[in-house]
């Protein structure tokens, strides 16, 4: 700290301790009165990559299909499914859930028309009136059951194929005004983004985001109030059957939960170890309360900035609170340390003198570690993910913030602080720092070996890092939405949605095989493999093909066939021709152990041919298209086919429970099988659907983890040569950053940690933890040796003081971190054990590889020892 500056911080703060106390209090009351206002934000939208093609398709196709979030709950009844016993609660379950706001339907297997039970013909459906359903009374419930555990449409969808578990799917109103604001800002962001925006457009863009953030908050929180609401009419029937919630809506509302009960118990129970840690270390209430006390009011002030500038946290930038509590931590502990032993060499100085010279002391290197940290942080900004750049904004200020109210509440209050009985503190006590000393010097060699070990081992371990998770995994295995989500894979048809996309080939659109209007039929591809038993939709494709099977039906083909030859042109995927192709797709893609329920037009297919017990021909093809009554074609054709583009869309559940899945290897094979395999067009093929954008999002964070992490090093460096003004010795700072942040990155690799949107801060908090030991370390060697410029006597001071308060900061830190594992929410697990693993890392770092390596090199010139 310059003089002049630190003559102004000696007037303004440390001359009038109260008065700042007192204004900081008052900082400290008029945030925490903005907490209430935190939002917590875990919709899927948060976790998008945002200006990422595969977004914008994902929301074009919902539009297009009209697709709706979703709850689901299981019912498993003691009894047979199907027994009175079962079919009454469920009814009544289902008419609650339809009263309530923001459901649009309940469906059930009460609620589905029946096709086979007994088998209707083509005909009755055609004809528009009711199909059977399981309520009415002359339904043979034994067929019924058969129907639902083998009907391409219910089995393992509605009802399980041992026919014991049933879905209830609760559709929820699709919020128009809500995706009409997101239009528009994704919209006027691409303006921006293309440089092409103009001022009135800027102006109605920062309106649009306002109007958003404020409306999205709207519906998270009315979304989490439905939940609980179906949570709890879940819970008066858990008599009548076994009973799970599931659905995006509820894992949003759940990880919401998740994170604020970690926030509150582990935040609340961290500070009360620190409490303890401290205590037993320092054993003054003083050095107690004032760390905890600076600590406590950075967390408040910090969450109370969030809540005033509806700064919203995620499931990943959730965990800065923790991160600020080590961070402010260790600027205390340092602070303390460097006075008290300020204290140990003058017991009976005064007190003013004694704490600005510790302040000055100190200022230097706390600014360096509060601007490389700031460095580590400023790198996750980079990422393509709102989150993961929200966590690096928030750990930017929140580091200038702890730094910052460090050196008003400690100083100040160590001024305030009355002295009731002596205070004789020797500052010499035996700590394990002076074993790290001795094990320096005498086994230097070992540490040498052993770090070239710890390398090789980081090597390998990267090598197996994955890029990959199950997302089941963030849960324990007691909570409800593992167990849903469980049983949804292996009865229910899967969890993750993907959808493959088709358009029809151009030269064949919209008709190919069909006579047109000049009478001539529209050439089918020599080349095509879905055309070999191809035959023209002519003039003779209107024939009765079902003559023996009574005049009713030919009288409806009859009636159909006239005005279809005039005005109806059936769809490429309504031929022979489409079928064929939609049917091979649709069957290898259900051959896939990766993949639960696949839905598609070949679904409706199938089932048209269990109705006519032989194939279907044209005809058959262009009834379904056309003539099928409104309640059936919103059922079995409007989800899968838009004629506007035409396009047919398969909709397939994967299994996020398998172990075999790895999303972006199965992506590319299946696109790969598609496109060389099946030779569909690389143009008519799109993918798209929750495993795509999250996969997107994976492949993100680790392109960008391995670009910054060079980067933040670099930056690192270049900052270390500025402080220590020696290239030497800013190379031997960097080795052990360089070796903790790959030790944690290795043993995720071993282990088995998947590189994911909750562990890809982790090496840039690292990054920051270990920065902050060495510059200590470093800047208080180059103040110990110049006394008697002898390497080894400058070590072992180094260990007995800076060592000291490394020491006292990881074992708190440590102790306190632990029980994180104790969470239901694996991410803050992993948060907590890779925290203790980096400071473990960071300390035996600078107490062991560090001193020995300036041992060795002696990057400050000639010494003795």
């Amino acid at each position: 700290m310059s003089g002049r500056l630190f003559v102004l911080y000696q007037r303004a703060v440390l001359s009038h301790p109260r008065s700042v106390l007192f204004l900081v209090l008052l900082l400290v009351l008029g945030f925490a009165s903005q907490i209430p206002k935190i939002r917590i934000d875990a919709s899927a939208d948060s976790l998008m990559l945002q200006g990422d093609p595969a977004l914008t398709l994902f929301r074009e196709t919902g539009a297009r299909y009209a697709t709706e979030d979703f709850l689901l709950t299981t019912w498993q009844p003691p009894g047979p499914l199907l027994d009175d016993a079962s079919l009454q609660p469920l009814k009544a379950m289902a008419d609650e859930l339809r009263q309530l706001p923001g459901v649009s339907s309940v469906v059930t297997v009460l609620d589905v028309p029946l096709l086979e039970s007994p088998p209707v013909s083509l005909s009755d459906i055609t004809s528009g009136d009711p199909l059977p359903q399981l309520g009415q009374p002359d339904i043979d419930r034994e067929l019924a059951l058969k129907e639902f555990t083998t009907s391409p449409i219910y089995a393992d969808l509605l009802v399980s194929r041992d026919g014991k578990v049933s879905a209830v799917q609760i559709n929820l109103v699709r919020d128009q005004h809500y995706f009409d604001l997101l239009n528009e800002r994704t919209a006027l962001r691409s303006k921006r983004d293309a440089g092409e925006i103009t001022a009135a457009e800027r102006e109605q863009l920062h309106r649009v985001e306002t109007d958003y953030k404020k409306y999205s908050g709207q519906v998270l929180a009315a979304q989490s109030e439905l939940v609980a609401k179906v949570r709890a009419i879940a819970d008066s029937y858990r008599d009548s059957a076994k009973i799970f919630v599931g659905g995006v809506p509820m894992i949003a509302a759940d990880m919401v939960s998740f994170v604020r009960s970690d926030l509150v118990t582990f935040g609340s129970a961290i500070l009360a170890i620190m409490l303890v840690v401290l205590a037993i270390i320092f054993r003054r209430v003083r050095w107690v309360v004032i760390p905890l006390v600076t600590c406590s009011a950075t967390v408040v002030v910090m969450l109370g900035l969030l809540g005033l500038l509806d700064w919203r946290m995620t499931v990943i930038s959730s965990n800065f609170v923790a991160v600020l509590l080590i961070i402010t931590l260790s600027v205390c502990i340092h602070l303390i340390v460097r006075y008290r032993e300020l204290h140990a060499a003058d017991p009976d100085g005064e007190r003013l003198p004694r704490v600005a010279e510790a302040m000055r002391l100190m200022a230097e290197p706390c600014l360096y570690t509060g601007m490389t940290t700031i460095v580590a942080f400023v790198s996750l900004v980079v990422s393509a993910l709102q989150p993961v750049i929200d966590f690096g904004w928030m750990m930017t200020v929140s580091v200038a913030l702890g730094l910052l109210l460090s050196f008003l509440i400690v100083p100040c209050m160590i001024l305030v602080w009355p002295d009731r009985r002596p205070h004789h503190h020797a500052g010499a006590d035996p700590t394990l720092t002076t074993a790290f000393a001795r094990i320096t010097e005498r086994r230097g060699g070992l540490i040498l070996g052993v770090c070239g070990l710890l390398v090789a081992l980081v090597v390998f371990g990267i090598s197996r890092l994955q890029v990959e998770n199950r997302f089941i995994d963030y849960f324990h295995k007691s909570t409800e939405i593992y167990q849903g989500m469980e049983l949804l894979d292996s009865e229910l048809g899967g969890t993750i949605p993907l959808d493959i996309l088709l358009t029809a080939p151009v030269e064949d659109a919209p008709l190919p095989g069909l006579e047109a209007a000049s009478g001539e039929a529209a050439p089918v591809a020599a080349d095509d493999p879905f055309a070999s038993d191809a035959h023209d939709f002519g003039d003779d494709a209107f024939a009765d093909p079902f003559a023996a099977s009574g005049d009713e039906f030919s009288d409806d083909v009859d009636e159909f066939a006239a005005p279809a030859r005039e005005n109806f042109q059936p769809s490429y995927w309504f031929s022979l021709q489409g079928m064929r192709e939609i049917d091979a797709i649709h069957d290898y893609v259900d051959s896939l152990p990766e993949t639960g329920k696949v839905l598609s037009l070949s679904t409706t297919f199938a089932v048209v041919k269990d109705l006519l017990g032989e194939d279907i021909g044209s005809v058959e093809l262009a009834i379904v298209q056309k003539s099928l009554p409104p309640e059936i074609r919103d059922m079995m054709v409007a989800p899968y086919f838009s004629a506007d583009i035409e396009q047919a869309r398969l909709n397939v559940r994967v299994k996020e429970t398998s172990r075999s899945l790895r999303r972006d290897e199965f992506l590319r094979e299946v696109h790969a099988h598609l496109v060389d395999e099946m030779q569909i067009a690389p143009e008519r093929l799109q993918l798209t659907g929750m495993l795509v954008l999250y996969n997107d999002v994976l492949q993100s964070l680790f392109r960008s983890q391995i670009l910054t992490l060079g980067a933040v090093f670099l930056a690192i460096l270049a900052m270390f040569l500025v402080l220590f003004r020696s290239f030497s010795l800013a190379m031997i700072a960097l080795a052990p950053n360089l070796l903790a942040a790959g030790l944690v990155l290795g043993v995720m690799g071993l282990v088995g940690i998947p590189l994911d949107i909750m562990t890809i801060t982790i090496a840039a908090i690292v990054v920051g933890i270990g920065v902050d030991d060495c510059i200590h370390y470093v800047h208080r060697f180059q103040r110990e040796f110049p006394r008697d410029r002898n390497y080894l006597a400058a070590m072992y001071r180094c260990h007995g003081s800076i060592g000291r308060a490394m020491y006292y900061t990881t074992l708190t830190v440590v102790i306190g971190f632990t029980t994180l594992t104790l969470s239901n929410f694996t991410p803050s697990i992993y948060f907590g054990l890779l925290t203790v693993l980096a400071m473990v890392a960071a300390v035996l770092g600078a107490l062991l590889l560090l001193p020995r390596l300036i041992l060795v090199l002696r990057p400050l010139g000639p010494g003795e020892g």
